[in-house]
């Protein structure tokens, strides 16, 4: 038995880029699992070089996961790392809300799991937010099972990409997680890529860059 409820409580954030306080924009990158907070935070380079208007915060998880289990039990097997997780979130975008960032000039994003807990928070709709990011990621939960139903996510900017040889992925979860928000109206950009792995490729990195100059 887990004594601590909130297990990712005490994590550090890795923060580049600009101030809060100066911000126009800010992106909270959540790390797969294994990874680290300043293995993501490397993406900044790439997805807004030299952009000093954008704060970028990576969460740490403890022990370098978000939830210790497969992202693909039912959600209640995956507490309190779950719920954890979410708050974490919750608690980078409300320092950057109160810091004058405006909540539609935020994005949340990552890879792999934390691809999965970026759809699974927006999904759930706990704050406001300007555009998702989702490297490698689905829903949160068996994937032949009714995901609960969406928060409003009409008109959000989401991108979604993936591989046909993910290992990690079972077969029609990028398709389920792409259909359930296409048809909650949120404006999706979905990309499957033939042959590809558990990875990140430059055209899903120029995806992204387009989705933050538009938000």
């Amino acid at each position: 038995m887990i004594e601590n409820t909130h297990p990712h409580g005490a994590g550090d954030v890795v923060h580049t880029g600009a101030a809060l306080a100066e911000a126009d924009k800010a992106i909270i990158l959540l790390h797969g699992r294994g990874a680290r907070a300043l293995d993501i935070i490397r993406l900044s380079d790439r997805l807004a070089p030299n952009d000093a208007t954008i704060a970028f915060l990576a969460p740490q998880a403890v022990n370098n996961t978000w939830y210790p289990m497969s992202g693909f039990l039912p959600q209640e097997q995956l507490a309190p790392w779950l719920e954890s997780a979410l708050t974490v979130i919750d608690t980078l975008i409300d320092q950057a809300t109160d810091a004058g960032v405006p909540a539609n000039k935020i994005i949340l994003g990552g890879f792999s799991q934390g691809a999965m807990l970026s759809l699974e928070y927006t999904s759930r709709g706990r704050r406001q937010i300007g555009g998702v990011i989702a490297f490698s990621g689905t829903l949160i939960g068996p994937v032949d099972q009714p995901h609960a139903a969406l928060a409003d996510v009409s008109g959000l900017p989401i991108f979604l990409g993936g591989g046909t040889n993910d290992s990690w992925l079972p077969a029609g979860a990028l398709e389920k997680t792409a259909s359930l928000f296409k048809d909650a109206k949120a404006n999706l950009d979905f990309r499957i890529y033939e042959g590809m792995d558990h990875i990140i490729n430059e055209d899903e990195i120029e995806a992204a860059r387009a989705l933050i100059a538009r938000v």
